[in-house]
């Protein structure tokens, strides 16, 4: 299932958890996953009510926490974490969460992580925030989450620090770190926190996705406000269509040697095909153009690599009417250096075609101390046979190659 946060008002832990309640997530699950954590059951309650914000209908997480002094560090969090009873992958992601929170806490106090001292965020209200919504997207079978962009608004904010400005420094810093993008609130006050922050920097990819929507959970802000202040949370499934997608970025400030990266983590996200075509741009700098082919059901993810792991500020999506392909597949030749793997290239059911693989060959005449020529040569000339033999109705058994 995919999950689209839908943050028109801004975002907090509780506001996540409202809207996983509001989506299906029984309260009571809720509370299950916070007793595991084996905190002090006078110390916290979790209770949901339907409210109105506005026009709208939302539901309204409070998670209730007995006043304490205690401040936690980063280690002690981990410690808490690992010895719940909680679920692997929740304990690593809300380990995750909270590593996000130290360094950027760590970055707006001139300190290192494992010194800071969680305040606000070490509390147990916040404990259950982010634990609890990073264990509700598991529940409800969300495995790809998505976000808007972010509303910030200005002014002053009380905290353990003093007197902060708006948005919250540290709130700042996290989303500053994710490249996540933002938008101007529609009022002045602190319409992100840092929770909600972590939440979203951790968890998201900043773009919106093409997908089948099933329902829609809305969770409500304790704050009132001249607008709905909720947040809601749009799930479905993925497109199953065969549309494609060309996803493009001009890019010219990112170190060149970082591309082969780029590209590999493209490719791992479904990426059918990935190319940089050289540019002039603005004040007659060199840049390049970014190109990926994907399916549209991939299109969220792509995006999310590219903006993540480039220095780009926006990705352009064009949907393509089609796309003609050959069926293709690998077959194994022997060499006088050993085998090979060979692509073999059909038009229907006439073999077309049969290349190398390059990667391969490299490989193999570096083990054999051989010219990567002689090779790639000797392969060519396997391939050509092989693609004869297919011509002849001798094709070889799939159980060969994959």
């Amino acid at each position: 299932m995919i999950g689209y946060f839908d943050l028109a008002s801004g975002i907090s832990g509780d506001m996540m958890l409202g809207c996983l309640v509001d989506a299906g997530w029984g309260v009571e699950e809720l509370c299950g996953v916070v007793t595991r954590l084996h905190l002090d059951p006078a110390e916290w309650s979790v209770s949901a009510r339907p409210v109105t914000r506005g026009a709208l209908r939302a539901t309204l997480v409070e998670v209730s926490a007995a006043e304490s002094h205690h401040q936690r560090h980063l280690g002690d969090i981990q410690r808490l974490l690992e010895s719940s009873s909680l679920p692997a992958t929740v304990v690593s992601r809300a380990s995750s969460v909270f590593g996000r929170l130290a360094r950027a806490e760590a970055k707006v106090h001139n300190t290192t992580p494992d010194r800071i001292h969680f305040h606000e965020v070490g509390a147990v209200d916040a404990i259950i925030d982010i634990v609890g919504t990073i264990a509700g997207l598991e529940a409800l079978d969300i495995s790809q989450v998505f976000s808007s962009p972010l509303p910030l608004g200005g002014g002053w904010i009380e905290s353990a620090h003093g007197v902060l400005p708006l948005p919250a420094p540290a709130t700042l810093e996290l989303l500053s770190a994710a490249s996540a993008p933002t938008t101007a609130a529609l009022g002045p006050g602190e319409w992100v926190t840092p929770t909600g922050a972590a939440l979203v920097a951790e968890l998201a990819g900043f773009s919106q996705p093409a997908f089948t929507l099933a329902r829609v959970g809305v969770g409500a802000g304790h704050r009132d406000a001249a607008w709905p202040n909720v947040a809601r949370l749009w799930i479905g499934e993925p497109l199953t269509t065969g549309g494609l997608v060309q996803v493009d970025t001009n890019i010219d400030d990112m170190n060149p040697q970082l591309y082969g990266a780029v590209s590999e983590r493209l490719f791992a996200a479904g990426a059918k095909d990935v190319w940089l075509t050289p540019v002039q741009m603005k004040k007659g700098r060199p840049g390049v153009v970014l190109s990926v082919i994907a399916s549209a059901s991939s299109e969220g993810a792509i995006a999310d690599v590219v903006l993540r792991e480039t220095t780009t500020l926006g990705v352009r999506v064009h949907r393509l009417t089609g796309r003609h392909e050959v069926r293709h597949e690998k077959r194994i030749v022997d060499t006088l250096y050993g085998p090979i793997g060979v692509k073999v290239k059909w038009l229907e059911n006439t073999p077309i075609g049969a290349t190398p693989e390059y990667e391969e060959c490299a490989a193999l005449a570096r083990g054999r101390s051989a010219s990567v020529k002689a090779v790639v040569e000797a392969a060519a000339a396997a391939a050509h046979g092989l693609l004869a033999e297919l011509s002849a109705g001798r094709r070889p058994s799939l159980s060969s190659g994959s």
